[in-house]
């Protein structure tokens, strides 16, 4: 009988072990499904925005700053943002273009 309880004992203990175990999974899963892929999905369309600005395109910086591109380096945006006046930004402080962001 002594053994018959240690074994039923072992048996019930092991299922509580992976129900705790596939109630885990399930959670990360749930997790990655519904917050860190549609990030990921936006960064990258973000992403492919920003590569797709010219010269001559109005943005809108991540500070509210409107402006026109003038010129595009490796990590940086010349953008003009009154007549005459330019100010060089780092390219991943682009926000949107400013027809993308009125559409909002």
């Amino acid at each position: 009988m002594n053994l018959l309880g240690i074994i039923l004992q072992a048996a019930t203990g092991g299922s509580s072990a992976w129900s705790g175990l596939m109630m885990m999974v399930v959670i990360i899963a749930i997790f990655y499904f519904f917050m860190i892929r549609p990030q990921q999905k936006k960064q990258k369309d973000i992403q492919k925005a920003r590569e797709a600005l010219k010269p001559g395109d109005k943005i809108v910086t991540a500070g509210g700053i409107y402006g026109k591109i003038k010129e595009i380096g490796d990590v940086y945006m010349l953008i003009e943002i009154a007549d005459g006046v330019r100010i060089r930004i780092d390219k991943t402080s682009v926000f949107a273009s400013s027809e993308d962001a009125q559409q909002k």
